[in-house]
């Protein structure tokens, strides 16, 4: 046996190729595989978490970007743990439908309930798919939202019991020429930024922000609230959680700090999500960003 070194967090001799300590457990070198990123521990559980300091341990869902790209032009989203959050409960999903029509969807998990990034997560996976399904097979865009929120409910109710239920908000917008369609269930967000920007969404909450609307087995039938919003103009979508939204509440200050929404997608989220973090980054922020073009009249 060849000593090499010794630890450096108990000074016990460390043999040729070891990664951990045979004393303390812990790593010998920081970044090791399979070590806690807080103390270096060999402890980590199936859940995350790690056994020495229980830490919950970083994911590919603590920052995350994406683009998706139409003739109308591309959509972006960003998603960002935070600066006081372990983990990111946020969860987001972009999806083109057509050559014109994007559809997204933003989910913000119930920190108060158990996993709420796997309800955030299935979620938006499954209520985007189901926009796109119900979108290509011909059904209308009021329909397609409700079908979509009825089978992301659905899929989240599966993740536990009344008592041990993973809950999450749910938004999510239809864009395509002429005509956005938006639908929720929560305190998740949608905004449109053009010329006279609006709050599309009425937040299911008490003055208090206790949630009168959810996602989860413990939340009862979900009937979402779903609008459809015909600017006159060129714009963009911005649909977001309360990470971002609680910095810029109203709709002139989410136009304000996104000027170039609409030509600049994910510059603009990558922005706002900046912006979160410098005024404090304390929940998860989740932005997509969605071009408008005006279009055709409707028929």
């Amino acid at each position: 046996m060849t000593i090499t070194s010794m630890c450096p967090h108990c000074a016990y001799p460390v043999l040729a190729g070891e990664a951990f300590c045979e004393d303390c457990g812990r790593a010998i070198r920081p970044g090791a595989p399979g070590a806690c990123t807080a103390c270096g521990a060999a402890a980590l559980g199936q859940d995350g978490y790690c056994g020495r300091c229980g830490v919950r341990q970083p994911t590919g869902r603590d920052h995350t970007e994406i683009q998706v790209a139409t003739q109308t032009g591309t959509a972006a989203g960003v998603s960002d743990r935070g600066l006081r959050h372990s983990r990111n409960e946020d969860a987001m999903a972009l999806a083109a439908v057509d050559d014109v029509t994007i559809a997204g969807v933003v989910c913000d998990g119930v920190s108060s309930s158990p996993r709420p990034d796997a309800a955030s997560q299935t979620a938006a996976e499954t209520g985007a798919a189901a926009l796109v399904s119900e979108l290509r097979t011909g059904a209308g865009h009021v329909r397609a939202t409700r079908i979509a929120v009825a089978r992301a409910a659905a899929a989240v109710a599966t993740l536990g019991t009344f008592e041990d239920a993973p809950a999450c908000t749910y938004v999510s917008a239809i864009v395509t020429p002429g005509r956005v369609t938006v639908g929720w269930a929560g305190d998740s967000r949608a905004y449109w930024l053009g010329a006279g920007p609006v709050r599309l969404t009425a937040d299911d909450a008490t003055d208090g922000g206790m949630l009168t609307a959810w996602l989860g087995a413990d939340a009862g039938e979900v009937l979402p609230q779903v609008k459809t919003f015909e600017p006159d103009g060129p714009g963009a979508v911005l649909v977001c959680s309360d990470g971002l939204w609680n910095y810029l509440p109203s709709a002139a200050e989410m136009a304000a700090a996104a000027p170039h929404a609409a030509g600049s997608p994910l510059p603009t989220a990558q922005a706002l999500v900046r912006l979160a973090l410098q005024a404090g980054g304390r929940d998860n922020i989740t932005v997509l960003v969605i071009p408008f073009e005006k279009g055709s009249p409707l028929q």
